[in-house]
């Protein structure tokens, strides 16, 4: 059984930075963040497929996050830089056990963490 831990949420001012992490027990081939407020969707923001080592982006953070993976560690990271007011939300780590093509989707992944929260004042 796949187990997911988040760390490193907090309160930051506009422009900051902030730096997530999310220990990972058990085998998986994927992993991700995602995001939501209250009364909204559950929004993909970067994945990372172990295999290749590829990653992958939301359009709204493209250039300003990055996701890395640390095998060694079995953790994954994400480096949140330039941040702003409408970043904030409970950052969520996902993974997943089996194969696939698609990194964006919910469905994607099997495997939760509990959230952590990201709040950026203006």
């Amino acid at each position: 059984q796949v187990q997911l831990v988040e760390s490193g949420g907090g309160l930051v001012q506009a422009g900051g930075s902030l730096r997530l992490s999310c220990a990972v027990s058990g085998h998986t081939t994927a992993a991700g963040w995602f995001r939501q407020v209250p009364g909204k969707d559950r929004d993909f923001v970067a994945a990372i497929s172990w295999g290749f080592g590829s990653t992958y982006y939301a359009d709204s953070i493209k250039g300003r996050f990055t996701i890395s993976g640390d095998l060694a560690n079995n953790a994954i990271y994400l480096q949140m830089n330039s941040l702003k007011p409408e970043d904030t939300a409970v950052y969520y780590c996902a993974a997943r056990e089996f194969y696939s093509n698609s990194f964006s989707m919910r469905a994607d992944y099997n495997f939760w963490g509990q959230g952590t929260q990201v709040t950026v004042s203006s």
